[in-house]
């Protein structure tokens, strides 16, 4: 019985001496692999970071075409340089306005670690500040052709239907319904734009086209093929400049929201046209809707009834229900009837003093040619005026 025992000792031992062995040589492995994944996790975690933070795009709402010409032979810091100075540099050397990448180093760590530093192309390239290094290192190296670019003028008054025609005459868009189904609601622009997403709810609902009066006049350099959201976002970016803190702080000291202010500034970009006329047609409004009275203004009609160049509506006309209507509706129209530039926009802001303080509460039209307007302080003086100048009309 005695013997047995130590023969199953021995035998235990062997065993447990043999699992020793194995875990001995399989533990440095182990802990090799173990050490290694969390290495390979931190390092992940780390380089996500660094790229979500150094290598996302310098401006994302910014789609402005910028051309660099990459001559044959260059290497990688040429390029680097050349696109981090692609905003322009001072005569000291100084950045004039952001380029296209945030960093050369990144840059020139980024093709290197990609493996893609010697497929840089030659060539004339046309990008933005909306697209990341990835994005610019790819077009690159694809040696695509630029992208053919075209003038865009959008004048001052224009409607969104106005602004969606021309981009289908000039071959930009397919179909007008692609621009204006994005501007009825407003929806896909009220994350990246403050002033859409203050759009009062039920009145952008209501309104033919929410983004009417945002769409800044402006000329602008698009692509031939570029889409109508992008050109929007243009647009709505460039207002947004002219929209600042200044006008802001402004409208604020005047009890308006920024819509009012555009809603307004439709209206006199639409009746002024001579460059005095601005300012004293504010004059006449803001008297107006202090005193509680109809604007009685015919350029909501015309926007309305779709028509220009019309001088005179009908009694029909000019009682028709919609919300448009400043016959029939006191105080501002259900929202902009144009999209006005930056001096109407003033003028909506800074209303002339010497007009205000006399007390001018009518205008129409005195000159048809020059589109100069005559001022009246009573509806007497006012019906006289129409009278002496209706039959230039």
């Amino acid at each position: 019985m005695e013997r047995g025992t130590k023969e199953r000792k021995r035998h235990s031992g062997k065993g447990n001496s043999t699992a020793g062995k194995i875990w001995r040589a399989v533990r440095p492995l182990l802990i090799f692999l173990i050490s290694a994944g969390i290495c390979v996790f931190v390092f992940a975690f780390a380089f996500n970071k660094v790229k979500a933070k150094l290598f996302s795009p310098v401006d994302i709402n910014d789609a402005t075409p910028v051309e660099i010409t990459i001559n044959s032979g260059s290497g990688a810091s040429s390029i680097a340089k050349k696109l981090y100075e692609a905003g322009g540099v001072d005569e000291e050397g100084n950045i004039v306005s952001p380029g296209l990448i945030t960093s050369k180093t990144v840059f020139k760590i980024y093709v290197d670690f990609t493996g893609k530093s010697s497929k840089l192309k030659a060539g004339t390239y046309i990008l933005s500040r909306n697209m990341d290094i990835e994005q610019i290192v790819d077009v690159i190296c694809e040696g695509n052709p630029p992208r053919t670019t075209l003038k865009f003028v959008v004048t001052e008054g224009m409607t969104a239907e106005d602004i969606a025609d021309k981009l289908v005459t000039l071959g930009v868009l397919k179909a007008k319904s692609e621009f204006l189904n994005l501007c009825k609601t407003g929806e896909s622009f009220k994350e990246s734009y403050p002033f859409v997403a203050n759009i009062p709810v039920n009145s952008a609902q209501a309104r033919d086209y929410a983004l009417e009066g945002y769409l800044f006049p402006d000329t602008y350099e698009i692509y031939s093929d570029e889409s109508a959201e992008s050109i929007i976002g243009r647009m709505l970016t460039r207002f947004g400049q002219i929209m600042g803190d200044e006008y802001t702080a402004r409208a604020a000291k005047l009890n308006m929201s920024v819509d009012d202010v555009i809603t307004l500034a439709s209206l006199i970009e639409k009746e002024a046209r001579h460059e005095n006329d601005f300012t004293r047609v504010s004059a006449v409004f803001h008297l107006r809707l202090d005193k509680g009275m109809k604007l009685q203004s015919d350029a909501p009609l015309k926007y309305i009834f779709h028509t220009s160049g019309v001088l005179t509506f009908t009694a029909e006309q000019m009682a028709d229900a919609s919300l448009y209507n400043t016959h029939v509706y006191e105080g501002l129209p259900l929202g902009p009837i144009a999209n006005p530039g930056r001096k109407a926009i003033e003028a909506a802001l800074y209303p002339d003093e010497e007009y205000m303080n006399e007390g001018y509460l009518y205008f129409c039209l005195m000159d048809s040619e020059t589109g100069e307007l005559i001022y009246a302080k009573t509806l007497e003086e006012h019906n006289a005026n129409v009278a002496k100048y209706r039959p230039n009309w």
